[in-house]
């Protein structure tokens, strides 16, 4: 089975937006004009199987909207990952950062080269998001760091 990545575009936002919606996950902040910095996973068949995408604010990028589908190889998630990085540097960002309430995926982050931060470690900008505002309202989030 051949995967393929890719930035999303103009003509992916609605079913990007679907595919987010029927992981429970927001779709707020996912416009025209933000799509570039989002990737899609698609299976040989064209299929939307998984997603990664970015807020940018100024030189930082919070991560968002991760969604794989049962059965993608870790590998997979890897190279979304990767891929990811990738686009963060050709927008010049210097740092990436991720909120997650899953404690199980921490070794995963820890093996991508995320560090561990306290809230107050976050950037000024992202407070203007309101995607960031309701993470910080989620007791348990816990936030990790990657220098570019």
């Amino acid at each position: 089975m051949q995967e393929l990545i890719r930035k999303a575009n103009s003509r992916d936002l609605n079913t990007l937006k679907e595919f987010l919606t029927r992981a429970n996950l927001g779709t707020e902040g996912l416009t025209e004009e933000t799509i570039d910095s989002f990737l899609m996973l698609e299976n040989e068949k064209g299929e939307l199987i998984g997603s990664l995408g970015m807020e940018v604010y100024e030189k930082y990028g919070m991560l968002r909207s991760l969604v794989v589908t049962t059965g993608q190889a870790e590998k997979d998630i890897f190279v979304l990952f990767d891929q990811m990085v990738q686009l963060a540097k050709e927008k010049g960002l210097k740092c990436l950062f991720l909120a997650t309430n899953k404690k199980g995926a921490l070794p995963f982050f820890y093996l991508m080269g995320f560090v561990n931060i306290e809230r107050e470690e976050l950037p000024e900008e992202f407070y203007r998001s309101e995607h960031i505002r309701q993470v910080l309202n989620v007791d348990n989030s816990l936030f990790l760091k990657f220098n570019l």
